[in-house]
């Protein structure tokens, strides 16, 4: 495994974590203690150490999961978790975004985590109107002081906005979290630019395009509708199948596994800290984690 500096958090993350929205049971499968701790184990034997939770990943389920898998060892774990929604029903969100109602949030974290704090404490996915609120950082702040969040982050949403990243510093956010593979390139153009500026870490979510670059999906597929997947628009995501098509035929070099290019592929961008791809099992896990191997190599190579 290969370690990164989290921008300006100074932590040492794993250069590959393990998301964790799967847990929720919005992914098509409900996960339960035993395959969550199998999950957990194997990004201990492969030396991970940033696990990406959040508030609504189910109602603080995929939270309470992960804080009984890591419950012996929590010290040995980088924590990020968000806020700013309530898990109602699947698929289904509210938002809570008031200072006082992410003070609850923050406690309930904490709670389902099992923990006294947590290491990343990130803006999930909210509007300019909802983050340009003092009183709600001033408020977070004092949980910095307190000991009860070590650091703050910005998980922008998939319309990215660079306002958010611009203001990083003033609100006293040292980490981005953001969507970032080959077929989704945006980030590019202004946002991991800023971020190399301000010295903000760099959270790739979604790294394997919802499992689109994990090179199980031919044009075609399509998803059962307890799988978040089938909520997509079908014509962009066979437009984007037939493009992995594509990928695989001319970029990827012959005997590389897809999905570890596609990770490698996104770290080898300098502004990205870690990659954080979800894991329905262990053996994922550890083909995920060969990743940070394979993007010291001379390839993958990069594209226009």
């Amino acid at each position: 495994m290969q370690y990164r500096r989290l921008g300006k958090t100074g932590i040492s993350v794993s250069v590959v974590g393990v998301g964790t929205w799967q847990f929720g049971g919005e992914w098509g499968h409900d996960y339960n203690q035993a395959e969550v701790d199998a999950i957990i184990d194997a990004a201990r034997q492969q030396r991970i150490n940033l696990l990406d939770s959040a508030e609504c990943y189910g109602d603080h389920l995929s939270e309470k999961l992960v804080g009984q898998a890591v419950k012996r060892d929590r010290e040995q774990w980088v924590i990020a978790t968000k806020f700013g929604h309530r898990y109602t029903d699947r698929f289904e969100r509210d938002q809570l975004w008031s200072a006082a109602e992410v003070q609850q949030q923050l406690e309930d974290s904490l709670r389902a985590l099992q923990t006294d704090y947590v290491d990343l404490y990130q803006f999930h996915s909210g509007s300019d109107e909802a983050f340009d609120n003092q009183e709600l950082w001033s408020m977070l702040q004092k949980q910095v002081d307190a000991g009860k969040v070590r650091h703050l982050g910005i998980s922008v949403s998939n319309t990215i906005s660079v306002h958010q990243v611009e203001s990083a510093a003033g609100v006293g956010a040292h980490a981005i979290q953001l969507v970032y593979n080959r077929l989704e390139r945006e980030p590019e153009e202004r946002v991991l630019p800023l971020c190399i500026e301000q010295d903000l870490g760099v959270l790739a979510r979604v790294p394997l395009a919802s499992g689109f670059l994990s090179g199980k999906y031919a044009p075609g597929a399509t998803f059962e509708n307890t799988d978040v997947r089938s909520r997509k628009e079908q014509q962009k995501v066979q437009t984007a199948l037939r493009e992995v098509e594509r990928i695989r035929a001319n970029e990827i070099p012959d005997g590389v596994d897809m999905a570890r290019w596609a990770l490698a592929w996104c770290l080898r961008h300098p502004a990205v800290s870690c990659v954080i791809p979800g894991c329905r099992n262990p053996q994922q896990v550890a083909s995920n984690a060969a990743a940070a191997a394979l993007a010291q190599e001379d390839h993958p190579q990069r594209v226009g």
